[in-house]
């Protein structure tokens, strides 16, 4: 790259340096990653591009820049953005009643925990007591809804989840089959109570299908990926693209990396018959890149408009009941979630800085961001104009965490200036 990108925008280009040979020595020739890219955009230009390692290591194939990943949970904030875009028609309005448009969860009970002889008769009913209030909109954009996941493993409620294979990606009937599901089964805690990583997203991909008239894969092509130019971003890999989709891995016990999904024969490689809101999206780093540009544009990319101004701002809003921040509402040990530190919020499907200090890490309040489960990550710090995108394929590694903290540490260490 020619010098002096990086510091027309503000940055270092030798202070960059570091993030290559840190990301690379620790991560991808430790053997902790099979190879990694990342992108970081500020002040309207990409200023590094980060590559290194493999997309398929049994195939020897290096990483290449427009390799296509499973984003997981980064498929939550495309949602977010869907849903938006509804409510800025006048469709919905965060302040719903979800019962409203899903009319067979108004009679949504809470699960009577601790009384063993309330948890289930023989007929597979539980019993349940009215919530405190009703479940808002606003409850399944932050994760304060009561829904959760089957694979937290930690009540009786995820376990009905795992039993009845809620959100999986082959439910026959997709969205509509999976909101039937829910209706069926009692919330793990009364809405806005609690954050508890969920299903709720997907909730919302249902909510974006039903009151749009289309699939929810068809809204986001049409309304979204089109207009923005993400033409590798899916709810599956075509054929034709499969020699551009990474495989992706999962630690061995005692070091290294062993398959989890072979990109050749990848159930991504089939449309699924459940399209999801909360973890069902392959994309690229170019694509996700695009989407970013959008928002820290407010909302207008090469003359799309896909949001207003004012709607984006909110994304930097911690929307959490009471302003509270998400490890006073964690129900305890064992909570899964994409956010490593404290001093986070939550704004619209997606974690939002507010305390510097209690993050530990560089950055700045307002900046929100997600990560996917094969270690992906993104962050969007709209004061800084600034936004980075990291693409890998690990999934169940303990460094996730440490991985996107270090990251961001590289990143800011290398500002020149700052626009605060």
């Amino acid at each position: 790259k020619p010098m002096g990108i990086a510091e027309s925008a503000g940055l270092s280009s030798s202070r960059l340096a570091p993030l290559d040979q840190v990301m690379r020595a620790r991560y991808v020739d430790s053997g902790v990653l099979p190879g990694l890219l990342a992108y970081v955009y500020r002040d309207g230009q990409l200023a590094h591009t980060s590559m290194c390692g493999h997309m398929d290591l049994e195939r020897g194939t290096p990483m290449r820049e427009d390799a296509i990943f499973r984003i997981y949970s980064m498929t939550k904030p495309i949602t977010a953005i869907a849903l938006m875009m509804l409510v800025e028609e006048g469709r919905l309005a965060l302040d719903d009643d979800v019962h409203l448009h899903i009319p067979s969860w108004k009679i949504l009970g809470v699960y009577a925990a601790g009384v063993p002889s309330l948890v289930a008769d023989t007929a597979g009913q539980f019993l349940t007591v009215p919530p405190k209030r009703r479940m808002k909109v606003v409850d399944l954009v932050t994760h304060t809804s009561g829904l959760t996941y089957g694979f937290m493993s930690r009540t009786a409620v995820d376990a009905a989840y795992r039993e009845r294979k809620v959100g999986d990606f082959n439910t026959p009937g997709g969205l509509d089959e999976f909101a039937e599901q829910l209706s069926k089964l009692p919330l793990d805690f009364s809405p806005g109570e609690m954050w508890s990583y969920s299903v709720s997203i997907d909730v919302m991909g249902y909510l974006v299908q039903k009151l749009s008239g289309l699939s929810f894969g068809e809204f986001l092509r049409t309304r979204l990926f089109a207009p923005l130019g993400m033409h590798d971003t899916a709810f599956f890999c075509p054929e034709d693209k499969l020699e551009r989709f990474s495989s992706c891995y999962q630690p061995r016990a005692g070091g290294g990396l062993k398959l989890q999904d072979d990109a050749r024969k990848s159930t991504y490689a089939t449309p699924p018959a459940l399209e999801s809101g909360g973890g069902g999206l392959v994309s690229t780093a170019h694509d996700y890149l695009r989407l970013c540009r959008m928002m820290l544009n407010g909302g207008t990319l090469d003359g799309v408009q896909v949001l207003s101004p004012k709607t984006v701002a909110m994304f930097s809003m911690n929307l959490l009941p009471d302003g509270r921040l998400l490890t006073d509402m964690v129900p305890g040990v064992g909570l899964f979630t994409e956010a490593g530190y404290g001093g986070i919020g939550f704004s619209i499907g997606c974690g939002v800085t507010m305390d510097g200090a209690k993050t530990r890490v560089p950055g700045t309040p307002g900046e929100y961001f997600w990560g996917g489960a094969a270690s992906t990550a993104f962050w969007i710090d709209p004061k800084e104009q600034l936004a980075v995108v990291f693409m890998t394929q690990v999934m169940g590694t303990d460094a996730r965490l440490n991985l996107r903290r270090d990251l961001r540490t590289l990143v800011y260490s290398a500002f020149t200036e700052s626009h605060l």
